[in-house]
């Protein structure tokens, strides 16, 4: 095995151990923010291999992104979340379908679009981190994240 495969190899392991700690020890709005940031990750790379014409590669990151989506989906409170949570539960189906679209037509401009509305709801997130490590305190519930 050569020098850079080992140290890939333990790059990647040190990610995945990283990772898992990282879950582990999140808060509620702290989990959220990864799948965000995870989704808004996998959007670039879905862009890139798109561009690269691999195939293959573009769909896997495609379609990670949709599962992470749907997770943010069910993870709002609809009862809690109100109005916001409708919204936000419409704009991730709303998301969903521009992936699909994305990936049937390679369109980077779909892929675009997807990542401005994901970047817009992760800026509202982010916002209210004291807010939200305060309600997850007091009691542990299900998040919305703010539009």
């Amino acid at each position: 095995m050569s020098r850079r495969v080992g140290n890939i190899d333990a790059l990647n392991a040190y990610n995945k151990i990283s990772v898992h700690s990282g879950i582990e020890n999140a808060s509620p709005h702290r989990l959220i923010q990864m799948l965000m940031e995870g989704a808004l990750s996998r959007i670039s790379k879905a862009k890139g291999h798109m561009l690269a014409n691999e195939v293959s590669q573009k769909g896997k990151e495609i379609s990670t992104t949709i599962s992470i989506i749907e997770g943010l989906r069910t993870s709002l409170d609809m009862k809690q979340g109100g109005e916001i949570a409708e919204n936000l539960e419409s704009l991730y189906e709303y998301m969903t379908y521009k992936l699909m679209e994305a990936n049937l037509h390679n369109s980077v401009e779909k892929l675009d679009e997807v990542h401005g509305l994901l970047m817009e709801i992760k800026f509202g997130w982010d916002g209210i981190k004291d807010q939200a490590n305060q309600a997850s305190q007091a009691e542990p519930k299900k998040m919305v994240p703010a539009a």
